[in-house]
């Protein structure tokens, strides 16, 4: 098939056509996120960030899980917008309420709190959350090294790779291609900045 528009031959299957939940979500987010931007230098679109996610764990780490792929989607919503936890529940189910809560940084705590709190808590994350937890370390770290944020300094930027592989050290042997390419991520990260 040489177009990803083709229609699949008779030898070949059928491509899976993105679900109602999944576009729902995507909308949820984008509009949840919409007036956010990232701390890049060009204030990169916010939702570029849970779109990527959910990318990596399909179509980088072939994760097919539908509530996975949602809870990527929608992984900083409480966190980051008014969205309540109650609010995922009744609009997308309690397997994904559940996934986005546990990948949700308390914000009443200090960020020195909340980030010692990722790595403390990763390892007692369910499978589908660790799955997110992965994907999502990965987009910040590629992201951190392509386009790091306005101001940051290479000794903030390695801080902030040394700290990702922190949090995914305790959730190892969750899914090893996520963590080739955390691994691959953070190498590109450290020979860039020549931090090895």
């Amino acid at each position: 098939m040489d177009s990803p528009f083709a229609q699949p031959s008779s030898t070949e299957a059928s491509p899976k056509i993105m679900s109602l939940h999944f576009l729902r979500a995507l909308n949820f987010a984008a509009t949840k996120h919409r007036d956010q931007r990232r701390k890049d230098s060009r204030q990169t679109p916010y939702i570029n960030h849970p779109i990527t996610v959910a990318n990596i764990l399909l179509n980088e780490a072939g994760v097919t899980d539908e509530v996975v792929l949602i809870s990527a989607l929608l992984h900083d919503t409480v966190e980051d917008t008014d969205t309540t936890l109650d609010e995922l529940a009744q609009q997308f189910g309690v397997a994904v309420r559940d996934v986005v809560a546990e990948v949700t940084d308390d914000k009443s705590l200090p960020k020195a709190e909340r980030k010692q709190a990722q790595i403390d808590h990763a390892a007692g994350l369910s499978d589908r959350a660790k799955l997110v937890k992965l994907a999502d370390k990965i987009s910040n770290v590629r992201d951190t090294v392509i386009a790091p944020p306005e101001g940051w300094p290479l000794a903030r930027i390695d801080e902030y790779l040394e700290w990702g592989k922190a949090v995914v050290a305790p959730i190892r042997g969750t899914n090893a291609q996520l963590e080739s390419l955390f691994d691959q991520a953070y190498a590109q990260g450290k020979e860039k900045g020549s931090f090895a």
